[in-house]
Order: structure tokens, then C-alpha cells, then sequence
């Protein structure tokens, strides 16, 4: 009996040929190259999503038991002997084939400096069998009819693009443990970096949008929800360089252009719709012309009869081509067309499905989602509260944050000339943070923008 049989399990022989997709002799080099030069291992992880790239149960553990060692200290003695020892002692070393193992895996590298390479090779491999389980999957519903076709559909869209994109919807690490060590590190810088800014001071020292949540802004018609919707899209897009969606049912594409144009140059908004520009007008727009030319991260999407599918695939194209949105922003809830309308349905069950389809959205793809959203007539000329949202309860249910934007009126219910060009945000949910406060902006309707006042109430 040969050292090789010694040292490889029963399944690795005749079975393998009929394995998935996979390259033992690719994953051996990349474990023997991390065991013998600890620089190999970070330019590895960032090619591998986790060691579930790794086809064979033994290869997964030595990948894992290597990792984590390299990150339990700054300065980590990562050889077969110490892995050796590691795996001793998580009962795991006789599970690999021992300690000769690792000594085979070492052997098998023929040359450390391609390791980058082989790890290359593993993800390839670990994305074709993703592809294969989507469509086996797909396969099974389909044979079953346990789903309709649109949800099968839509469920195998989503598996391919976790496949696309190296995330996974069955690896999924949900214990205290594995989140314990991001979540110091979060501390350490003071900061959650997933969180997102607005364009307002004062309301960032309120809200912070956080990944899977669901903001929903309220405002009555004409009271400016588009406008803030915009506002914030354009700051993630092209003042943080981060990919931004805006969906929206309420303008078309060229009048969506015509009010970032007007809030980016400071061209009066009429002007830019009219197509009425004077030389000083054309002078400002050339002058923003490099800024929003470049904004190939910036996504205006004004398809007819927009629903939670149709959002969903145009996220999922934006991550297929290598821009991810950050930020979703919906305009408005109650245009959107539900999935599968049934005539005569109640209206208010639509806007309740619609409100938990968008956060249903932002804990998939794990970002902040902007639900703009109309009040009721009964709110006009008075200071909103969360009731007044227009054929549905759930919003305020389904909702992590809820601002409601008013422009402050007198008792008779005229302008209030003390506060003319002034708009309020009152945060009325929040909750990772204080909720009834009201934040004071500048409305600049006729530049599409409002602006911070750099106070607070």
C-alpha cells in the first residue's frame, strides 16, 4: 500500500470522476502553498469567497483551519506543524487524514508564486456547480409545479446571480461567533462602514441608513418627496461614487435628467424643461457636463408599470455588470403596479404587499431601500403624521424610518412668510435612533434641491 493511499479517503478515487466540477489537484496546491508562505494567503482569500469553494469536506476544514489562524494574531505562524496542532485540537486532524496530509499538500505545490492562479482555478469550479445546483433546483420546480412560472423564474434569476456574483443563498453564517469580530471592528472605527450618508447634516446626526432597511418618505402631492428622493440618489451616485438606482413611476427619463441637470448646475429647473437656455445657462450645464456624463453608476429607471420583479431583475443586471446599487429609491409606493393584479382587489392590500415586497428587497440584496410614498387629502395644511399615508396602515409597519416632509403653514392655513422657502423632515420612526425630531431644510424648488440650513430642532 502506497503513501497516497494511505492518506485518500474512499470518495476521492472512482466516485470523483463523476463529481461536480472540481480541481483537486488546484485546491492541494493552493492549501500547500498557504502552508508554506504566509504572504500567499491574503491575495487567496480575496479570490475565494469561502472555503466552500473548496469541492473536497477536507480541503474546506484545512482551509478554514488556516484562515483562521491567520487571523487570530498580527503575526501568525501558519506551517504544517501549527496547523497540525490547530487541527488536533478542534478534533478535526484524523477527519483530514492527518498530519501526513499536510505534508502531501505541500508536496503538490508546484510553484508558490502561481498560487493566485490555482485559487482562480477553485472559484471557477465552485461557480460552475452553483450553476449547476441553480438550474437542478429550477429543474425540480419546475417537474413539481410546486411554484408558478414567474416565482421559479424569478428564484432561478436569483441563484444564477449569486452564482454571477460569488455570494450564496444556502452558505449562510448566522451565529454570535461568526458576527461577533465585525461587528468590533465596526466599534474600532467609530462607524458602520456599510452605513450611508444623506446630502443634510442635521439629518445625519438623526438617521443613518443602514443595509436592509426600509425608509419610507412622505409627503403630500407636489410637497417635494421626488425631489428629496433625487437629491439623496445623486449624493450616493456622484458625491460618494457609489451605484444608485432610482425607479421611478412618477416622471419620465427626460424629466428626471432636466431635475438632476437643474440641482447639479443651479440652471433654474422651467428653463431646462422649456429647453430655454441663455449663454450663462449653457456655461453652468458644460460646467456639470463632466460630472454626470461620468455617472455610469447612476441608474434612472422609468420602465412603464414598474413592480417589485422588474425592480429586483434591474438590480440584479446592475450587480451582473460589476455596480451593485447601494441605494434603491422608489417613486412613489402607491404607483406601483402589484405582481399578478387581480381586478377589483382591495387597494390597500396592494400598497401592503408593494410596502413588504420593497423591504423584503433591502434584506436580499442587503441595502438601504427609499419607499417615497403620498399622503392622504385629509393632510393637507397641517403637520403629517404617520396615519395619513395613502391606501395603507403597513407602511408604518413594514418601515425601519419614516420622514415626513411639511411645509409649514399658518394657523389659516397661508404660506407662513417667516418660514418662506423652508421645508421640515420629521422623523416620526426611527428605529436605531430618536424619533420626533424636526429637521429644518431649504426648499429650492426651482433648482430641484434642497439644502442643509446647518440646524436642527
Amino acid at each position: 500500500m502506497t503513501e497516497h493511499d494511505m492518506t485518500e479517503p474512499d470518495w476521492a478515487s472512482e466516485a470523483e470522476t463523476n463529481a461536480p466540477p472540481h480541481d483537486r489537484e488546484a485546491e492541494m496546491a493552493v492549501l500547500g502553498a498557504m502552508l508554506l508562505s504566509r504572504s500567499v494567503i491574503d491575495p487567496i482569500a480575496a479570490i475565494l469567497s469561502d472555503a466552500a469553494d473548496f469541492y473536497m469536506p477536507r480541503h474546506q476544514t484545512v482551509y478554514r483551519t488556516i484562515t483562521d489562524l491567520y487571523a487570530r494574531s498580527r503575526d501568525p505562524k501558519i506551517d504544517t506543524i501549527t496547523v497540525a496542532a490547530e487541527l488536533l485540537a478542534t478534533g478535526e486532524l484524523a477527519k483530514i487524514g492527518g498530519a501526513a496530509y499536510l505534508h502531501t499538500l505541500v508536496a503538490a505545490v508546484p510553484a508558490v508564486s502561481s498560487a493566485t492562479y490555482y485559487a482562480e482555478i477553485i472559484r471557477e469550479r465552485a461557480q460552475l456547480r452553483t450553476v449547476l445546483e441553480a438550474t437542478r433546483r429550477a429543474t425540480s420546480r419546475a417537474l413539481t409545479a410546486a411554484l408558478t412560472a414567474a416565482e421559479i423564474l424569478d428564484a432561478a434569476m436569483a441563484d444564477l446571480q449569486a452564482a454571477a456574483t460569488g455570494t450564496t443563498t444556502t452558505d449562510v453564517r448566522l451565529s454570535v461567533s461568526d458576527r461577533w469580530m465585525g461587528f468590533v471592528d465596526e466599534l474600532e472605527a467609530g462607524a458602520d462602514p456599510r452605513a450611508l450618508d444623506t446630502p443634510w447634516m442635521d439629518l445625519n446626526e438623526v438617521v443613518e441608513l443602514k443595509p436592509g432597511q426600509l425608509v419610507t418618505v412622505g409627503a403630500a402631492t407636489g410637497g417635494g418627496k421626488s425631489l428629496l428622493g433625487m437629491n439623496l440618489a445623486a449624493h450616493i451616485a456622484l458625491t460618494r461614487s457609489k451605484p444608485a438606482l432610482v425607479a421611478s413611476m412618477e416622471m419620465g427619463g427626460s424629466e428626471l435628467m432636466a431635475r438632476l441637470t437643474a440641482a447639479e448646475s443651479g440652471v433654474v429647473l422651467d428653463r431646462l424643461i422649456r429647453r430655454r437656455l441663455d449663454q450663462s445657462d449653457w456655461e453652468k450645464v458644460f460646467k456639470a457636463a463632466p460630472r454626470l456624463q461620468n455617472a455610469h453608476n447612476f441608474i434612472l429607471d422609468d420602465s412603464p408599470n414598474l413592480t417589485i420583479g422588474k425592480i429586483r431583475a434591474r438590480m440584479r443586471w446592475m450587480a451582473s455588470t460589476g455596480n451593485p446599487p447601494a441605494i434603491v429609491v422608489a417613486d412613489y409606493l402607491q404607483l406601483m403596479t402589484p405582481e399578478n393584479a387581480k381586478p377589483n382587489a382591495n387597494r390597500a392590500n396592494e400598497v401592503a404587499e408593494l410596502s413588504r415586497g420593497l423591504k423584503l428587497l433591502a434584506m436580499e440584496f442587503e441595502i438601504p431601500v427609499i419607499a417615497l410614498a403620498q399622503f392622504n387629502r385629509g393632510a393637507a395644511g397641517r403637520q403629517p403624521v404617520v396615519t395619513d399615508f395613502k391606501d395603507s396602515s403597513a407602511i408604518e409597519q413594514d418601515s425601519n424610518v419614516i420622514v415626513l416632509m411639511h411645509r409649514p403653514l399658518n394657523e389659516d392655513g397661508t404660506a407662513d412668510d417667516n418660514r418662506a422657502g423652508e421645508i421640515d423632515l420629521i422623523v416620526a420612526k426611527n428605529r436605531n435612533g430618536a424619533s420626533g425630531r424636526v429637521i429644518p431644510l431649504i426648499f429650492q424648488g426651482h433648482y430641484a434641491r434642497l439644502r442643509s440650513m446647518g440646524r436642527g430642532i
